[in-house]
């Protein structure tokens, strides 16, 4: 199973990215999925997640700026991020659940956001 991660990179405060993570070596469908961050010398702290009827849940610091959503067809889920942040500067890891009640399942490699002027 490999989960890979894109479109991060430095964008202004203010601003939009908008990250996706491409499952292979397993069907997504039914999986609940995933976002993690962490910033620099922080634990890593859960962002938002989905599950496989697409039921979004979000932390609260990231309600109402950023939407995850997923494509079991395409086999990814994605992450949109508005009105951006320095705080929101961190390596976003996508996460797939095999089993959430336990927290186990898969990581990818990560992929890094900065939010700099």
């Amino acid at each position: 199973v490999q989960l890979v991660e894109s479109g991060g990179g430095l964008v202004q405060p203010g601003g939009s990215l908008r990250l996706s993570c491409a499952a292979s070596g397993i069907s997504v469908n039914i999986y609940r999925m995933g976002w993690y961050r962490q910033a620099a010398g922080k634990q890593r702290e859960l962002v938002a997640t989905i599950t496989g009827g697409s039921r979004p849940t979000y932390a609260d610091d990231v309600k109402g700026r950023f939407t995850i959503s997923r494509d079991n067809a395409k086999n990814t889920v994605s992450l949109e991020m508005n009105s951006l942040k320095p705080e929101d500067t961190a390596v976003y890891y996508c996460r797939l659940y095999t089993d959430y009640s336990r927290n186990r399942g898969y990581w990818g490699q990560g992929t890094q956001v900065t939010v700099s002027s």
